[in-house]
């Protein structure tokens, strides 16, 4: 199995400990970008293209661009970056504990972990939204056209957690993710976008990412927008600022369109709010790298049945006190699901496995744009030995980042499931969180640019811990009844 040891010792109750980082480079070497590019062209000479591995999803019309940049520089170390063979990818590979997730949960503190004996048959599928005939993945992550909802797990896992705080988690987590109506809501607008874009811009898409996809939105989540101009790259940000100046103008003259404001920040947006839906919008412009992101989370968020409500409840916990704006200087919500799944994935029983290690060709940078989405349909879930409850996870993700992790010496990688010592360039030397994105390589949490916002941050994650392990009640971290959204 791929090692897998995380920067700082995660002991039982998440007491700390000597720290025992494991160096890792954070850029791919030449020698990977070679590799990939011969594995592609023998795959196309042998008769095996790539998009018959990866079909196309017809839903976003995914269809491939004259040319696709390459977007990443980093790899994995040597020792884990070989490919493995068809031969080696069975769904039942017992060696890395590939099954669907169990559907029990052990949630009375100090329970010991203990391997399942034989994988729990999941519930039924769920009804799809967009398509009756499309066909259901293969594997743990829903399609496009269905819903992901499953109601019938929830239900098993509400009959399943004894103690308060986990049913808190699990409750918040029902009422508040993203429902089938609301996705419908923003593909209607999107669809209608994109008709309208194609005006100026023929040969462009327009393409939902972010939480509305990647499985961790919630019922009052914005929608991320990325328009894929194919006639030309538009790289620089004074190319991607015309572009988004000349949709401006095409905006207000929209009837459903209200308030277009262009935010010309690192990567320049255009928001704007849908009339109809009241759905607030970010659009960029040939940002790639969220799309390719947006189904790295989608694995993660469905490849084991804890991952969801645990983001979903850090993300209200964040929001509410403050410490959720990029645009203020403090986490992104990308930030935040980068940390929990770090912290997922690093302790002595990860709950989660490396997608990226484990499963390199799934999402492997140089895939085509159009080949993203079905890219992972037939990785299947993964039975953890970790069997801590809802409320045990939140507990220890707060204190590990509270009173275990080094912020001043240490850069958090969900790539390869670790950290790695702040390399000495301006874009992580100077910045007092550091969190690697898992394709390009830059800094997620650079917004948390002030001394004064990055001590708030601290001081947040280290009284949320105090409070929550003294109360055990998310109510002293949140208002439950405000955080609901309204019938």
């Amino acid at each position: 199995m791929y090692h897998r040891s995380a920067g700082f010792p995660h002991q039982h109750g998440q007491e700390g400990g000597a720290v025992h980082p494991v160096p890792a480079s954070p850029y791919f070497s030449p020698q990977r970008v070679l590799e990939t590019q011969l594995n592609r062209a023998n795959a196309i000479s042998n008769g095996n293209p790539l998009h018959s591995c990866f079909p196309v999803i017809s839903t976003y019309q995914w269809n491939p661009a004259s040319h696709t940049p390459l977007l990443y520089h980093g790899s994995p170390s040597p020792s884990t970056s070989r490919k493995r063979r068809p031969d080696e990818q069975g769904q039942h590979d017992l060696k890395r504990q590939r099954f669907s997730s169990p559907v029990p949960l052990s949630t009375e503190p100090g329970t010991p972990a203990a391997p399942q004996a034989e994988p729990v048959a999941r519930p039924a599928g769920p009804r799809e939204i967009l398509s009756p005939s499309t066909p259901r993945s293969a594997g743990c992550v829903p399609s496009l056209r269905e819903d992901p909802r499953q109601p019938n797990l929830t239900s098993r896992l509400l009959s399943s957690t004894k103690d308060k705080l986990s049913q808190q988690i699990l409750e918040l987590f029902q009422s508040c993710e993203q429902q089938s109506e609301d996705l419908e809501k923003k593909e209607l607008c999107r669809a209608q976008l994109q008709t309208d874009i194609q005006r100026i811009f023929p040969c462009s898409r327009v393409y939902l990412a972010g939480s509305s996809l990647n499985g961790f939105g919630s019922r009052t989540s914005d929608a991320d927008l990325c328009l894929v101009i194919n006639e030309g790259s538009v790289s620089k940000k004074a190319h991607a600022v015309h572009v988004l100046s000349r949709v401006q103008k095409l905006f207000h003259s929209l009837s459903y369109i209200q308030r277009p404001q262009l935010i010309q920040a690192k990567v320049p947006i255009l928001k704007f709010k849908d009339k109809f839906s009241g759905v607030e919008f970010d659009l960029n412009v040939n940002n790639i790298v969220g799309i390719r992101n947006t189904f790295l989370l989608r694995t993660y968020a469905y490849i084991e049945n804890r991952v969801r409500p645990i983001v979903l409840v850090i993300k209200k916990w964040a929001k509410f006190n403050g410490i959720n704006d990029a645009s203020h200087g403090t986490l992104s919500s990308y930030t935040l699901v980068l940390m929990v799944l770090h912290y997922l994935q690093t302790l002595p029983a990860p709950v989660i496995p490396c997608l990226q290690m484990d499963y390199p060709e799934c999402f492997d940078p140089l895939m085509d744009i159009h080949c993203v989405p079905n890219g992972s349909r037939n990785i299947p879930g993964f039975i953890s030995m970790n069997q801590s409850s809802l409320g045990e996870l939140v507990l220890g993700f707060l204190k590990y980042y509270a009173t275990t992790f080094k912020w001043d010496k240490y850069v958090i990688s969900v790539r390869q499931a670790t950290v790695f010592p702040k390399p000495y360039m301006k874009e992580w030397r100077n910045k007092f969180i550091c969190v690697e994105e898992p394709f390009d390589g830059t800094n997620t949490a650079r917004a948390v640019h002030q001394k004064v916002k990055f001590e708030a941050i601290k001081a947040q994650f280290f009284e949320s811990w105090r409070l929550l392990q003294l109360r055990k009640d998310l109510n002293f971290l949140l208002p439950l009844g405000q955080t609901r959204p309204k019938r």
